[in-house]
């Protein structure tokens, strides 16, 4: 059954009525729901978030700038914010196959620089910011999945609708079918995360790009370790460039040493890269062997994995934030800082300039208008200004690693130090990543070392223990327009490219049931929601919609 049909079947959904309906509970939605409430007491809130519980399905590096959780909450620490680890110093490595140079403090870039930082887990911050959100009064509803935005007869957004529980896989209602429910409200907030599912609806619906440019994504994997304490660095931060990436292609590495012996590591890889047979997880996997990251790291037990797909954070490509109804916050609508690697305090200044711009909005009664106060806060705002600065930054490495090496070393050291804060050119990108892939035939094959076990590993292992698991009778939540199309032309043309770029072993090609040829088999089970096959499938025929709530990763202190 289609879901008008179920709709038609068993409905009315019913709803509840809120003043504001907050999707996603990261730390954009939750700083969103948490500023309203400190400006207006008496403002009803709710927070969707889809995981099964805040901070479940939270990923990221992280290297967390304070700033912004200092103006929503001033007395953190003695509130108990697990912000624990300062950093305490920075290393910038080149890597080349066997060897590493380090750059000298005086020559980092300012985009590297982190004094006054801290080394977080995100999932913890997020459960601790579900916390301060609840004792303000804040309802929370973990595990429900917003699955559709719904419209009032004027196009407006008044609100979200759950996803129907319980359907099983052939599409018809089981046993323990629930109907999904409306949540309305006189403004909802979208802060989903990267890609995120209505977010990416909304911007087509409102034609929120037009004039902008076409915003770019990375994958990002990671991985938690725990190590002898003979090799623990509290705060020490490390970034990489170079190797194992070739001079055409945008990525580098991450690791942070955390206290009690743990270490957080990781690699970037922007998905605008153009070799098919390129895998970002087994990148990930030859880039702890170098030296220069295996001496962190080796005699510890891995403990944790996770990839999440990240914007690339160009305001260039910010796209128009206000709708009739609503708003995009955090990285739904893009406001990370590539440049920095930064993005939690990015998403809760945006979460908490919104929140400022709907306040007065409700105490004038309005609802379902635009609230053009937000995206005129956010232009004369710290975050803005930080944007400006760092513009460049993923636009020169598309022209190579030299030249983004080059270029970043100019806009973000040099003209600091002759008192020139924002580069006086800006860079324009009108290329999608998935338009980026050249046939398999223009491109060679990349031969990636068997996984040893100990520093390197496969995807099962890895999905393993990134806890992931989703209700087995639903139907996929990975959806394909044609089902023709991987074979006819992703396998043909472009070597199967999804068997390469999940980092979850979702996607892989198997021999036909007794006759020849492959078809695309699809482990939708394995899925850690990074939403990577959403943004670079090569022809968009894999669309990405939301499975049942609770579903997806589970992580714990990434």
């Amino acid at each position: 059954m289609t879901s008008e049909e179920i709709l038609a079947q068993f409905g009315p959904r019913e709803s509840m009525e809120y003043d504001v309906v907050v999707v996603g509970g990261g730390p954009a939605g939750l700083a969103t729901a948490i500023r309203l409430k400190q400006i207006k007491p008496d403002a009803n809130i709710v927070v969707l978030e889809k995981g099964s519980e805040p901070g479940a399905h939270i990923l990221s590096g992280a290297v967390m700038d304070p700033r912004a959780i200092t103006e929503l909450f001033p007395n953190w620490q003695e509130l108990g914010a697990p912000l624990h680890q300062a950093v305490t110093g920075d290393d910038v490595l080149f890597l080349s196959e066997t060897g590493s140079t380090r750059t000298p403090d005086a020559l980092v870039p300012r985009n590297f620089h982190n004094d006054g930082c801290y080394v977080i887990s995100l999932s913890d911050v997020v459960k601790w910011l579900a916390q301060q959100a609840e004792s303000l009064g804040i309802e929370i509803f973990p595990g429900f999945a917003a699955a559709e935005v719904v419209y009032d007869e004027q196009g407006r957004v008044k609100g979200v609708a759950t996803g129907n529980m319980g359907i099983t896989k052939e599409g018809e209602p089981g046993d323990n079918f629930q109907l999904g429910m409306e949540l309305l409200g006189k403004y909802t907030v979208f802060a989903e995360g990267a890609r995120g599912h209505l977010g990416k609806q909304l911007l087509a619906k409102y034609d929120l790009t037009a004039g902008k440019d076409t915003q770019t994504f990375a994958i990002g994997i990671k991985e938690l370790w725990e190590i002898p304490s003979t090799k623990a660095q509290p705060g020490k931060v490390v970034h990489t460039a170079g190797w194992p990436m070739e001079g055409d292609t945008f990525g580098g590495g991450f690791l942070y040493h955390l206290a009690d012996n743990k270490v957080t590591l990781g690699f970037v890889i922007g998905l605008d890269y153009d070799n098919p047979y390129l895998s970002p997880f087994e990148e990930m996997q030859r880039w702890k062997t170098h030296p220069a990251i295996r001496a962190h790291i080796e005699g510890g037990k891995r403990i944790g994995y996770g990839a999440r797909a990240i914007n690339n954070g160009t305001p260039q490509a910010l796209p128009k934030t206000v709708f009739p109804g609503g708003c995009l916050v955090g990285c739904d609508a893009g406001y990370l800082n590539a440049a920095r690697i930064k993005g939690s305090h990015a998403a809760i200044k945006s979460g908490m300039l919104a929140a400022e711009a709907i306040a007065p909005a409700l105490d004038a009664g309005r609802a379902q208008d635009e609230l053009t106060a937000y995206p005129e806060a956010f232009e004369k705002s710290w975050l803005n200004e930080e944007l400006q600065q760092t513009r460049n930054f993923k636009l020169w490495f598309k022209k190579g690693q030299t030249v983004g090496k080059l270029m970043t070393g100019i806009e973000q050291w040099l003209l600091p130090k002759l008192g020139v804060a924002t580069p006086p050119w800006t860079l324009h990108n009108h290329k999608a990543d998935h338009q980026a892939l050249r046939p398999a035939a223009e491109c060679q094959p990349i031969a990636y070392p068997k996984p040893d076990g100990k520093l390197s590993f496969d995807r099962l292992s890895s999905v393993f223990i990134s806890n992931t698991n989703h209700e087995e009778n639903q139907p996929a939540h990975l959806t394909l327009k044609s089902a023709t199309v991987p074979v006819q032309i992703n396998l043909a043309k472009f070597a199967g490219p999804e068997s390469r770029y999940c980092p979850a072993g979702v996607y892989e090609y198997v021999p036909n049931e007794g006759g020849s040829g492959e078809r695309l088999q699809i482990n939708a089970q394995n899925c850690v929601h990074c939403k990577t096959c959403d943004i670079k499938d090569p022809t968009q025929n894999i669309v990405w919609v939301t499975p049942e709530g609770g579903g997806g990763p589970n992580y714990a202190g990434m």
